[in-house]
């Protein structure tokens, strides 16, 4: 029984440190926005119209899915996921401590479901994978345009980090 318990506290720290890593990502998209935008809080109760989606959703889908589980992909290099996060210049130095951890390497993204909330902005529905099993299902994000390259908010990587208790600059 020993085995069976130390298997469980191992299996519920990397999740916890899944979760931790995680959580940066999304907090600090979120974090860095700095412009006039509403940040979503005037959001209309009817359903997006077809003028709410981008030109060509089939394919906006494709590279939000793609982009995403890059994003969440440990084996994806630093630069790469600078690349896929919301202003993530500004997060590069986070990005990097993560790259490092042992417990993000074991966590990854699984995107399940995207509504366009307007042209340039998703809804994503994912879940969060440790080892390849669902550790958090039906986790919410968002995406967002931005330089022609649909992006994982930084809204989303800083709410990852709230689930972890860690305060990060910038969210």
């Amino acid at each position: 029984m020993a085995v069976d318990r130390r298997g469980g506290r191992r299996s519920r720290f990397a999740v916890l440190g899944a979760v931790a890593v995680l959580a940066l990502a999304p907090a600090l998209a979120s974090c860095s926005d700095g412009g006039g935008t509403n940040g979503g809080g005037t959001s209309s109760s009817a359903p997006p119209t077809a003028a709410a989606a981008p030109a060509d959703p089939v394919a906006a889908k494709a590279e939000i899915t793609r982009n995403w589980t890059a994003f969440f992909d440990p084996r994806t290099p630093v630069a790469e996921k600078v690349r896929l996060l919301e202003n993530g210049e500004r997060l590069k130095p986070v990005l990097g401590a993560f790259a490092s951890d042992k417990n993000a390497a074991m966590t990854s993204a699984k995107v399940t479901g995207i509504e366009f909330t307007s042209a340039t902005g998703a809804d994503v529905t994912y879940d969060l994978l440790v080892g390849g099993t669902p550790a958090l299902t039906g986790s919410r994000g968002t995406s967002i345009l931005q330089n022609d390259t649909w992006k994982v908010s930084v809204k989303t990587l800083c709410g990852l980090v709230e689930l972890s208790g860690v305060t990060v600059p910038g969210c």
